[in-house]
């Protein structure tokens, strides 16, 4: 199996990630989804974790090797990034949605000092407006913006257009493809099931549910 596969296999077996087309769920957004995605969850298995942690390091260490800084996006990037900061002996920030709204009014914590070369941890990403609101708070205070990994990605064309316009480069452990793929390998899915999480992937924000 791919790297992507194993990694996919465990958010499987975690339920991390469920699947179910015939009752979608909801996003925030309000976007009708026959997928959910909560990493979350991996961070109770602490075998599984462990091994998303090293495969985050190794991420970093190969296509960032020269990064000085971790930034966690707020709040489910926050132990991944915290956890790859620690094993790679590297200083750890946090980035907020908003500045806190008493106190010091941070949007960012965390010591840093502008210019410090930044790798980005998200624990997903989809159509990456958010992911790309905090590469902009982190631009404006002055660091220097490498790149971001994330663990599952769900592979959206906007989301690749917004990365490649902002000259972003991103890398996750898996994505959506190759979730689809090995749970219809694993039976945990039928073709028909497949074909309607294929459609959905092409328009999300329009996507119904199954006619």
């Amino acid at each position: 199996m791919t790297d992507a596969t194993i990694t996919a296999e465990k958010l499987l077996q975690v339920k991390a990630v469920q699947l179910n087309s015939k009752h979608p769920y909801t996003w925030a957004s309000g976007w009708k989804s026959p997928i959910y995605c909560d990493n979350r969850r991996v961070l109770s298995h602490p075998y599984i974790r462990d091994y998303i942690k090293s495969e985050l390091c190794n991420l970093v260490f190969e296509k960032f090797p020269d990064a000085e800084l971790i930034a966690g996006v707020a709040t489910a990037g926050i132990p991944w990034g915290a956890m790859l900061a620690d094993q790679l002996k590297l200083p750890f920030i946090y980035v907020r949605p908003k500045p806190k709204e008493h106190g010091l009014g941070n949007q960012i914590e965390g010591e840093y000092i502008a210019g410090q070369k930044t790798v980005i941890v998200e624990d997903l990403i989809s159509t990456g407006k958010s992911s790309l609101q905090v590469v902009n708070v982190l631009k404006v205070d002055g660091l220097d913006i490498k790149g971001m990994v994330s663990i599952f990605n769900y592979s959206f064309d906007t989301a690749k257009d917004a990365f490649s316009n902002a000259a972003v480069e991103v890398y996750s452990l898996t994505n959506y493809p190759a979730l689809v793929s090995l749970a219809l390998k694993k039976e945990y899915i039928t073709v028909q099931e497949q074909q309607v999480l294929l459609k959905w992937q092409q328009d999300p924000a329009n996507w119904e549910g199954i006619s």
